[in-house]
């Protein structure tokens, strides 16, 4: 390890997500190297079958396919109540997987209660992965997603003025250049951004990515992987989209409500900080949630946890308004 790859002091882990990193170490690796991809992507399809969890649920889903950018073709999973009916609000949903890992149903079952709750419909877009399909495809795939929505709201049963941009991790990055591609294109119109925890900056060099190194559920090294895998040579160069990295956009005016959260022991957290103060800066709408003692994703690894469950009342609570 150089100097410059030294680990900062970081803020201590919350004790029950500590006690859930405690048990979870013996199962992941604290760092992901490109080695891993195809066994981690191998590991990951013997898990259990989402659609299957939520038709349990109540909710139908099915999948579309449609071109992109250049015309290679991305599954789209619509997932919405059985015998949903009229126009409701609509999530457009980004997964995560650090740009190399999951697929259209990967994570969905985040939106599970708000399709519920709403009457409303999911679309979940499978982009394709790196490093196979390095940028600009995923958030050009992503984009193609939600034009496709947009132009079939009324046939999915969804309002136009009410369609949410989602995602979470990766997805919360593409999610977030996803959004910058609409306002850029004058693409479709978005009600809100939902970022949990996106992953936003390439460029390696906030006092945050310095202190997470071999702790929580996606490091400094994994980070590297993941943009490595997306922009090859031209990660941390000046010669990265907007799009692919949304942190490096100097206007960022123009964006529909924006929610980010993160946690304040993760690597993402100053990039997150830096992108809700600069929509604030810029005029825009945006609410921010950094949960002390947080690691990467605890929502998901420790649902159980008290801190988990304050950071989804905080997105349920924001949604409401944006709704009401």
């Amino acid at each position: 390890m150089s100097a410059a790859d030294t680990p900062l002091p970081r803020p201590p882990f919350d004790p029950e997500l500590q006690a859930v990193l405690d048990t979870l170490s013996a199962q992941l690796p604290p760092t992901i190297t490109p080695e891993m991809i195809q066994p981690m992507r191998q590991a990951m399809g013997q898990g259990p079958d989402a659609r299957e969890t939520l038709t349990r649920r109540g909710l139908d889903v099915r999948d579309v396919t449609i071109s992109s950018y250049d015309g290679g073709a991305v599954v789209l999973s619509v997932v919405r109540p059985a015998g949903h009916s009229g126009a409701g609000p609509g999530f457009y949903y980004c997964h995560g997987g650090g740009m190399m890992f999951g697929d259209a149903l990967g994570g969905v079952e985040v939106l599970a209660d708000w399709l519920l709750r709403y009457d409303a419909v999911g679309v979940s877009v499978g982009y394709r992965l790196a490093p196979e399909h390095p940028d600009p495809t995923p958030v050009e795939d992503c984009y193609a997603g939600l034009v496709w929505t947009a132009e079939h709201a009324g046939e999915l049963g969804i309002a136009p003025d009410r369609l949410v941009i989602a995602g979470s991790s990766a997805g919360g990055g593409l999610a977030a250049g996803t959004a910058l591609l609409a306002r850029d294109r004058r693409g479709p119109a978005l009600a809100g951004q939902l970022l949990m925890y996106p992953m936003l900056d390439d460029r390696d060099d906030t006092v945050s990515t310095a202190q997470i190194h071999g702790v929580g559920m996606w490091d400094r090294g994994s980070n590297r992987t993941g943009w490595t895998a997306l922009l090859g040579t031209r990660r941390g160069t000046g010669d990265v989209s907007v799009y692919a990295a949304p942190a490096r956009a100097a206007e960022l005016s123009g964006l529909p409500p924006t929610f980010i959260d993160c946690g304040s022991a993760e690597v993402f957290r100053d990039e997150d900080v830096a992108y809700a103060t600069r929509i604030w800066a810029a005029g825009g709408q945006a609410e921010l949630h950094v949960w002390p003692g947080g690691f990467h994703a605890f929502d998901v690894f420790a649902s159980h946890t008290t801190l988990a469950k304050d950071m989804v009342a905080a997105r349920d609570r924001w949604i409401d308004r944006l709704f009401s």
